[in-house]
């Protein structure tokens, strides 16, 4: 008999939403339990659970102590892992809940939005050679003050990776409401793909600019840790073939070109008008904006009348207002003419590892744009990605026409 596969199975919110949903939770696991892999399992709250323990916090005190935050919206976790492990036990399945604490996953100091520092695999070791399965709460560690500290957006996947690597599992399953990770939104696209396999790096970047499948951390420490992940439906059979592995390059046999096309909703564009054209003056707008944690994606400067300069930017759509104000404060030094911002934008970007090695493909998407009258106002690129950025009306069209543009249409097989 070969070496027992190590799986880690994480179930999201909608997943385990109700009482009869865990136990279909239950049930996935014991399948995998009954195909001779251990299996650790970890879990986000119920859906809709932490957002009314925000929620509560809030109504209280909007400005509540983070520690205090953190023990109050930790508790859906708690309460699912409970749940899990009951159903699980309920059908043959020894199993047993655990807190981030009692794993110990330790996190920084950052509550409400903490990193994890390292994750103890002993504990969790000893219930898998028992033949116990761990039923781990997601999105939660202990922080240096022995406090509960939460990991902020994304959580649960985080946790999952990172408990993954600290078992040296086989496999890290992200159990979802979607079948896989698709060549772009199928709910705009209906002709898109379902992936197969997707390079870390290509998924980094697509999660990175509006793929919500997926969250960056996680993405990011699956990378770094080498843990295998594949995305896969909760609400639907699944076998070893199903859903989408996100994998090291040179698990890829074939390369395509392009992996996807991204869009985010979820930009603004700000343009600081008639600035000085001196050596500094970039560092006097994104200096301050950097202190203020705001995050500046893409930039372009160009020269305006009178010697003066234009410098565009986007930030996230909830920075708006702190930005134009961190500039407003800092106009003394930047000598700014005027501030212009807009809303209705949305980031398209085309990700694909086949780009290291492909002159042409930035050609196709501008081309492809023109011959629809979509103007490109804003261009990033990074080695695997081109980034633009249009008038949010176009959004659909701009989506659709690349996504024909590059290939990545679904082939119909043919009534027979």
């Amino acid at each position: 008999m070969g070496k027992r596969k190590t799986i880690v199975m994480k179930f999201g919110g909608t997943s385990v939403g109700t009482i009869e949903r865990i136990r279909v939770v239950a049930q996935r696991v014991k399948v995998e339990v009954e195909r001779g892999h251990r299996v650790a399992v970890v879990v986000s709250a119920m859906s809709g659970v932490t957002n009314r323990m925000v929620g509560y916090c809030a109504e209280l005190d909007t400005l509540a102590d983070p520690r205090e935050y953190d023990a109050v919206v930790a508790s859906g976790e708690q309460v699912t892992s409970g749940l899990v492990a009951i159903a699980l036990q309920k059908i043959g399945v020894p199993a047993r809940s655990f807190q981030g604490w009692q794993i110990p996953l330790r996190t920084d100091d950052a509550h409400g939005k903490a990193s994890i520092e390292s994750v103890d695999g002993a504990a969790l070791e000893r219930s898998l050679l028992g033949d116990v399965v761990p039923v781990i709460a997601g999105f939660q560690g202990i922080g240096p003050d022995q406090r509960i500290a939460t990991l902020g957006r994304g959580g649960s996947d985080t946790s999952a990776v990172a408990v993954a690597a600290a078992i040296k599992a086989d496999r890290c399953d992200i159990y979802t409401d979607v079948d896989g990770i698709y060549t772009t939104d199928p709910r705009i696209v209906q002709r898109a793909k379902r992936l197969d396999r997707i390079t870390y790096e290509e998924m980094l970047e697509l999660a990175s600019v509006g793929a919500k499948v997926l969250q960056t951390r996680s993405v990011g420490l699956a990378m770094r840790e080498n843990v295998r992940v594949r995305v896969l439906s909760s609400f639907a059979e699944t076998d070893d073939e199903s859903g989408s592995l996100v994998v090291n390059e040179d698990e890829l046999v074939e390369k395509e070109l392009v992996a996807g096309i991204a869009y985010s909703r979820d930009e603004a564009k700000i343009s600081v008008r008639r600035i000085p054209d001196r050596p500094g003056i970039a560092a006097a707008i994104f200096g301050p904006l950097a202190a203020a944690n705001i995050n500046v994606d893409m930039i372009v400067q160009s020269v305006g009348a009178d010697s003066l300069n234009n410098m565009t930017f986007t930030v996230g759509l909830t920075d708006v207002e702190a930005a134009c104000a961190v500039l407003d404060r800092e106009r003394g030094d930047i000598e700014w003419g005027e501030i212009q911002t807009s809303r209705n934008v949305t980031k398209i970007s085309v990700v694909g590892v086949g780009m290291r090695s492909n002159a042409g493909l930035a050609a196709v998407m501008f081309r492809t744009l023109a011959e629809r009258g979509i103007n490109v106002q804003v261009i990033s690129t990074s080695e695997i990605k081109i980034s633009v950025l249009i008038d949010a009306e176009y959004t659909e069209l701009a989506v659709r026409a690349l996504h024909t543009a590059y290939g990545l249409d679904k082939i119909e097989e043919p009534n027979t």
